[in-house]
This record gives structure tokens, sequence and C-alpha cells, in this order.
């Protein structure tokens, strides 16, 4: 049976992930980490969509008049609380993200969270909420980390990756991001083990993890932080790829991936003047599998 929406998918394979992490990779992680990261997310969610609802309603005395007795969660775009982005958003900091305190990881949540309130133009957020969270949490608190390597090497890690973030990505359509970023990635790790003269056991080496997959699968195409046009998403995806190289072998920085997208989420908002086209909706891509949604586009 169809799960009601395609990020229900997304929901039950970041689950696996996190079992499967915890299960076979010998994850030093808590669950009552988890439990706060999602229930902080949820609860930021739901705080937020009443304070925003409240302000479209506070506008004039003639829309309050209007909504008397018809108040709610639903806003003026028929959209209700995105609680499934916020569980996605939970799932994403549990799998990526260390701490030694349960405070940390609510602050990563709570900001991840509130990133998609603040930080927009044009009614659309420019962060990864929980790219957003991560660096936050990295910047703003003495005991978090990302382990990049935590998945260790294993081909079956690859395959399961590929398999059901190409499913995802083939409904919502955003194969070009994933292929341009790891394209142009790839490209620059080859072009400098060749110069280097280092055997090319070292350059799959480089390649072949499992968090960089996890990151190109489901981090980089978030279809309602990126560019709307396809153009736009792929010099977008290319430049993540090299500002990535650089910072991992000029400086050696472990989480490179992470900064470079952080550091470029506002190109986005650029790109889309350059490039105009339809913003991603949630609803139009459900409609378009022929699935009835239960819940409005986020």
């Amino acid at each position: 049976m169809l799960l009601k929406d395609i990020r229900d998918y997304q929901i039950l394979f970041l689950g696996l992930f996190l079992v499967l992490g915890i299960g076979t990779r010998d994850w030093t992680l808590r669950p009552e980490l988890i439990g706060v990261a999602i229930a902080t997310s949820l609860a930021t969610q739901l705080i937020l969509s009443l304070v925003t609802c409240t302000e479209r309603l506070a506008l004039s005395e003639v829309e309050r008049s209007r909504s008397i007795g018809h108040w709610s969660l639903v806003n003026d775009k028929g959209q209700s609380p995105n609680f499934r982005s916020a569980l996605i958003t939970s799932l994403g900091l549990s799998l990526l993200l260390r701490a030694d305190h349960w405070t940390t990881m609510a602050i990563a949540a709570v900001l991840a969270i509130a990133s998609k309130f603040i930080f927009q133009v044009g009614d659309k957020h420019f962060f990864n909420p929980a790219n957003f969270g991560i660096i936050s949490a990295l910047i703003l608190t003495p005991d978090a980390w990302v382990s990049p390597g935590q998945w260790g090497e294993e081909w079956w890690y690859g395959l399961l990756f590929l398999g059901t973030g190409g499913m995802i990505l083939q409904r919502i359509g955003r194969w070009d991001t994933t292929a341009a970023f790891l394209g142009s990635y790839s490209l620059l790790e080859a072009i400098r083990n060749f110069w280097l003269g280092w055997t090319w056991d070292v350059y799959w080496h480089r390649l072949m993890s499992g968090s960089l997959l996890l990151f190109a699968l489901f981090m980089i195409t978030d279809p309602r932080s990126i560019p709307n046009s396809r153009i736009g998403r792929i010099v977008w995806a290319v430049c993540i790829a090299g500002l990535t190289f650089i910072l991992r072998n000029y400086f050696f920085v472990s989480t490179a991936v992470f900064w470079a997208l952080f550091a470029l989420a506002p190109l986005s908002i650029l790109l889309d003047v350059f490039w105009l086209a339809p913003r991603f909706t949630w609803q139009e891509k459900d409609e378009e599998a022929g699935v009835e949604l239960l819940t409005p586009n986020s």
C-alpha cells in the first residue's frame, strides 16, 4: 500500500538508517537525545505555527473580525503545520549530530525549525533546517560534533542509500542536484588524485563514504530550500562541490560538506532571480503521482 505523502517515505527511510546505524555501526547514541530532537522539533514547529497564525490574524481589525469563530492552525494558503518536515529534520539531526548534553540537541532542534520561519525571501526559506541546526550547534555549544566517517565504507550501505534516495528523488524530480554535486566533486577529487600521483584506491577511499551519500541524496536535495530552476540547481550544486573540495583539501575541514551548504544557502535566492521557475510544492508532486493528500503542502 502506498504511503499518502512522499515525505512519509523519507521519514521511513531515515528512521531505518537510524536503526541500522545504532544496530550495525555501534554508534554511541543515547536514545534520550533522539527523543529530545524529535520532541523539540515538533514542539517548536507547533509553537511557531501558532505565532505566525496569530500574527496574520492581528494584521487589521477587519481581518480579525472576519476570523472570529474560524481561527485555526491552517493559514491563509490552506496549509497546516508541517509536522512531517519537523520530523524529517529531527531524524536528520539524530543521524548526523552528536552531543554530550541534551540541551545541545534541543538548541540545534529549536534553531533548525526556527530557521524556516526566520530566514525567508518571498515565502521561501533558503537554509536547510537540519544543516542550519548542525552548524548552529557547532558554533554555539562546546560539546557538539559531527562524525563524517560514522558509516564506514561498506558497499552495501551505499547501495541502500542510493536505492532509497533514488526512489524519493525520482518522485520529486531532483536527481539533477545530486548528479551535479557528486559529479563535480568526484571530478575534482580525480584531478587532484592524478596530479599528486596517488593510486586510485585512495580516490575511492575518499568517495566511498556513507555520510557523503546521505548528504548528496537527502540533504542537498531538499526541494523547498534549493533553487527552483534546473539550471539554478546545477550551478548551485557545482558551487557547493567546489567549496567542499577546497575546505576539505586545503583547510582540512572534516565536515566540509555541511559548512559549504550553510555558506552557499543564500545563493539559491540569487539564482532564483536569474532563472525564474515555479516554486516546488509537495501538493503538486503528490497530485502528479495520483496520491490523495491528507496534509497540504509545506
